[in-house]
């Protein structure tokens, strides 16, 4: 990459991790501060931590192609400028119907699709997957940080202090857009990086991106469930402060990472993928049944929490990549965007079940819900088929006509290494997937008009 993608890509991940630190942040402290508020019932309590993930889910794509027409700085300014006022509101307020009214709005704020559309518009084809690397990167680490600064904000400042603390990042997150990110010069449709309205049923019916659609709904229905039960076990059986739960965090985290890196590297590199995942399903299965029948030893319970986040964050990492290979090589924008909407409904509907559930039969009775849901998930890991080893490539080939298309798809597939061309005449780009262990990248060049 030159020096203005090096910048663009650190600075949208900045973007990207200052916005999902704020959201994150929250998660381990909520249902206890909540019970301080105006007109709290546990059920109320987990819509006000999951709203933000139904906002999300229902505005993300059309904010993503509005910003075809506006220009992409105008979407994710105001988008921002949105998510700070939640965070206001939120911050100011005394009743839980409050507090969901700025978490809804937070959401409202939906950027991720036009901020991947910016991040396109400012790279070159050949250097894009890099920056939406680093940009996936930004958010896993944003979880990890917020999960562990949570209860450390919440001892300084209280939960309005973390919401305050998140307005705070929004308004750093514009700073950067307006001052560092620069403006690009043309905006155009991009199909690696956003939907096509008209390849919505096609990927939502493909079965191998279906079972992984469920599968991040799942995945986020019990992290973010068990994020709500948890501080409520842990305070009301164990007698330990919310303030200190950051003690845990720490390193159950460290330590679930120590073991997930060298599995994402066999999986990718032995071609091992469907055997990581569905191992990585069957340690959050037993996780949270670990955690529903020994909620009432402490100790049991933190290697419970290791042993979650030890499969979390090894399917966090692993279903992206799931999606990139299964996704038609000119579509897997549409195929992200689905997978996109389901982890944030998976959100919404996981927040609001644990709080449906703590008030009427206990927070215990959280994990045995969510170890049902993912027993159910691990049959359709199972019966995945293997992905085919093939990354995205994409090439610049200028501009070109329906027959000069139609003759570069037979040559690229010609070329060593290259399993699928699609040549869109209108975009000048091919997209590709390919075997990066055999690919004749020399030979790919020769077809590039990179500049």
């Amino acid at each position: 990459m030159n020096s203005s993608e090096k910048r663009v890509a650190i600075a949208l991940s900045g973007v990207f991790a200052t916005r999902m630190l704020g959201l994150f942040m929250v998660l381990p402290v909520f249902a206890i501060y909540a019970e301080n508020l105006d007109g709290f019932t546990p059920t109320l309590a987990g819509i006000a931590i999951g709203i933000y993930g139904l906002t999300q889910a229902l505005l993300q794509i059309p904010l993503g192609r509005l910003s075809d027409r506006i220009g992409r700085k105008p979407i994710i300014i105001g988008g921002l400028v949105v998510f700070a006022l939640g965070s206001v509101i939120a911050a100011m307020a005394d009743s839980i119907t409050g507090v969901i009214i700025g978490r809804a709005i937070q959401g409202s704020g939906a950027i991720a699709s036009a901020v991947m559309a910016l991040a396109a518009d400012l790279t070159r084809e050949e250097h894009r997957m890099k920056v939406m690397a680093s940009i996936g990167m930004s958010i896993g680490l944003a979880f990890a940080v917020a999960i562990i600064m949570g209860p450390v904000l919440h001892s300084w400042f209280g939960v309005s202090g973390i919401f305050w603390t998140t307005a705070g990042l929004a308004v750093l997150a514009i700073a950067i857009i307006g001052l560092v990110v620069p403006t690009p010069i043309t905006t155009r449709f991009h199909r690696d990086t956003e939907v096509e309205f008209n390849w919505l049923g096609r990927v939502a019916r493909h079965p191998q991106l279906l079972r992984l659609d469920l599968g991040v709904f799942v995945l986020h229905f019990v992290m973010i469930s068990t994020m709500f039960a948890l501080p409520i076990i842990w305070v009301k059986q164990h007698n330990f402060d919310v303030a200190n739960h950051w003690w845990v965090y720490l390193p159950v985290m460290a330590l679930s990472l120590i073991l997930v890196i060298p599995f994402i590297i066999i999986g990718e590199k032995k071609r091992q993928l469907k055997q990581i995942v569905v191992m990585s399903v069957v340690a959050l299965a037993s996780a949270c049944l670990l955690l529903w029948w020994q909620h009432n030893n402490w100790w049991l319970l933190a290697i419970g929490l290791w042993l979650f986040f030890v499969g979390f964050n090894l399917l966090e990492a692993s279903l992206p990549s799931l999606i990139a290979k299964f996704a038609p090589a000119a579509h897997k924008g549409t195929a992200m965007g689905v997978f996109s909407s389901a982890q944030f409904l998976g959100a919404f509907f996981g927040a609001t079940s644990a709080g449906v559930i703590s008030e009427h039969f206990g927070a215990g009775q959280v994990f045995i819900v969510n170890a049902v849901l993912v027993g159910l998930w691990l049959g359709m890991a199972i019966s995945m088929r293997q992905p085919p080893y093939l990354s995205s490539e994409l090439v610049n080939v200028g501009s070109v006509d329906k027959q000069q298309a139609q003759e570069l798809v037979m040559h690229l597939t010609a070329i060593r290494g290259v399993a699928e061309a699609v040549v869109i005449p209108e975009d000048g780009v091919a997209y590709l997937k390919v075997d990066k262990n055999a690919l004749d990248r020399e030979a790919l060049l020769e077809y590039s008009k990179l500049d």
